[in-house]
């Protein structure tokens, strides 16, 4: 099975399934002398664990990492960071029913037409139990990418038909995690928990959408065509499972837009160098990053695991039957989702500054040669 791998400098390669016996991540292009600890990715995969609040799955996870590779003494070593996180609680009983009548709009049709066999606990590979991963790996990247001045944050910007105002970078930052949907404008969160509750007492779902940002990125990453900046972010967010569109600026909107209206003049910022007026282009040219914030937009539909009376087929008994899924399933995905776009983003954007020089990949202190330094292991003898 290809496709467990993610970006070229610095490489994510996970394995795990949901109802498995744990989730795993290794990341190698880490460049050597960054300070670590497994605290650092707790806290971000604490923002991601399941049970967080009544519109979250009630899967009890601690989501607890362990780090077993790539770090010394508390600093990174330059070689691939090995990481894990145990499922603790999984339940499989209760997707038995499924595993030769599928689950509407699921993966679970389409993993066995593809290897004639699947994981079918929790959906397997397939669930979005495996962003546990990628969340981890995104904990490293943005420690990094916080040395260089570089800041990425996401919040919940629709539920449904609601949606919340536009709001600055900073009350992103200030508000994002001030309430169970991670919408940065409180009034609108109420209004949008309100919504979840409706839906969840139906026995349904509801979709939505997450606004994205990123600080302090310079101009130049990127290249032409098929790995330009947006084309491989767009990547990495269509990866998140359940996601339907990704735009960028203006996105959908710009198809409104006269070319007079949508181009940005150019002018001299206060260091004499060349800057657009504005930044309707969302921080990119031809594929290509501006120096100018990069936002953009996501949007997921609702989850597919529903107690809500549907229909399947079993291919083993060839009866067509009702179904009930039962089981801890979210009844909106876009605020545990948070966390995991913010990792993708940190991610893609690493991977440009190691593929660009603007970081040495070998070692953040971009001395090569030197030997003794700070972060090296001491002699136990000298000890």
């Amino acid at each position: 099975m290809n496709g467990n791998r993610f970006g070229r400098m610095f490489q994510v390669t996970t394995y795990g399934e949901s109802h498995g016996d744990a989730m795993g991540v290794t990341v190698s292009g880490c460049p050597a002398g960054l300070e670590l600890e497994e605290a650092d990715i707790q806290a971000e995969l604490d923002r991601r664990k399941p049970g967080q609040s009544m519109i979250t799955t009630s899967r009890g996870e601690p989501d607890a990492v362990e780090i077993n590779s790539g770090v010394q003494d508390g600093y990174t070593t330059g070689t691939p960071i090995g990481m894990v996180i145990e499922n603790k609680d999984a339940r499989s009983g209760k997707y038995e029913p499924y595993v030769t009548a599928p689950r509407p709009s699921h993966g679970d049709f389409t993993y066995s037409a593809k290897f004639g066999t699947r994981n079918w606990g929790g959906g397997g590979r397939s669930s979005a139990r495996e962003t546990v991963n990628w969340v981890a790996a995104g904990a490293i990247a943005q420690k990094i990418l916080t040395e260089y001045g570089i800041k990425a944050k996401a919040h919940v910007n629709q539920i449904g038909d609601i949606k919340a105002p536009p709001v600055t970078f900073e009350e992103m930052l200030e508000h994002t995690e001030e309430n169970e949907v991670r919408c940065a404008h409180p009034e609108t969160a109420e209004r949008m928990r309100e919504r979840i509750d409706e839906y969840q007492t139906e026995g349904d779902s509801i979709g939505g959408a997450i606004y994205f940002e990123a600080r302090g990125v310079p101009a130049g990453l990127g290249a032409p065509r098929f790995d330009s900046l947006p084309a491989r972010l767009g990547k990495a967010m269509f990866s998140v499972p359940a996601t339907t569109s990704v735009e960028y600026g203006l996105g959908h909107e710009a198809r409104e837009w006269r070319g007079s209206n949508r181009n940005e003049d150019w002018e001299f910022d206060e260091d004499g160098n060349p800057i657009p007026e504005g930044n309707t282009h969302g921080g990119l040219q031809g594929g290509i990053t501006t120096g100018q914030p990069i936002y953009g937009e996501a949007t997921w539909h609702a989850p597919t695991s529903i107690p809500k009376e549907q229909q399947t087929v079993d291919w083993e008994t060839g009866e067509q039957k009702d179904i009930q899924v039962v089981g801890r399933h979210d009844p909106v995905l876009p605020p545990r989702a948070v966390p995991v776009v913010e990792a993708m983003l940190n991610i893609t954007i690493l991977d440009f500054m190691l593929l660009d020089g603007q970081i040495n990949p070998d070692r953040l202190d971009d001395n090569p040669g030197q030997y003794e330094t700070e972060y090296h292991p001491s002699s136990p003898q000298t000890n």
